[in-house]
């Protein structure tokens, strides 16, 4: 059961709608990687985003071309995975927070130094130490190899929750997190509300 038919992917669209639309994709690096299943938009009039002050040397893949990837450094220690989407200029992205893993479990346990299939991928630093991402792939285009995203367009989406974006500290109300509904791979629940 689904709430709505998936349309092909544009990325030129707004960065909540792309993040929607990513839920239950899957997204592969070298063979390695697994469902979709929680991102968080940010766009340039957003004061948590990257792109907020303007184009600089760190954030400029987010200006452009869509469908390309954007990666950064947190906090000095976790690659993390972007993927860039509106017109060129406009300096938006998605974060991918989760993936379900489906394939490449061994090379994503032997990165991580763990087992439990739930933690491999549950939050951007994890995606990113699981993937094996690092700063060479910045500004690669996330629909050639060395990465493949799969989906069929014209497949039924999942349930998808949203609310509010986690670890940032400036607009921290605006409900830019989405995640498949009920799954066990989110860096953490939604909140549920009444």
């Amino acid at each position: 059961m689904s709430n709505f038919l998936r349309p092909p992917l544009d990325f030129g669209r707004s960065s909540a709608d792309v993040a929607k639309r990513l839920i239950g994709m899957t997204l592969l690096l070298h063979g390695v990687g697994g469902r979709i299943v929680e991102t968080e938009a940010y766009d340039s009039a957003d004061p948590a985003s990257h792109s907020f002050s303007g184009m600089n040397d760190r954030n400029a893949v987010m200006f452009g071309p869509p469908g390309h990837v954007y990666i950064y450094r947190s906090y000095g220690i976790h690659w993390c995975l972007n993927i860039v989407c509106r017109p060129r200029g406009h300096g938006a992205g998605v974060l991918i927070r989760a993936i379900e893993p489906t394939r490449g479990f061994d090379r994503m346990r032997e990165r991580r130094g763990l087992q439990d299939p739930l933690l491999l991928c549950a939050g951007p630093g994890r995606v990113g130490q699981a993937l094996g991402v690092d700063l060479s792939l910045n500004g690669q285009p996330v629909q050639e190899p060395p990465f493949a995203l799969i989906g069929d367009s014209t497949s039924e989406a999942p349930f998808i929750d949203c609310g509010p974006r986690i670890g940032i500290s400036k607009a921290v109300e605006v409900p830019w997190r989405f995640g498949e509904k009920g799954s066990r791979y989110l860096s953490r629940p939604f909140k549920r509300t009444g």
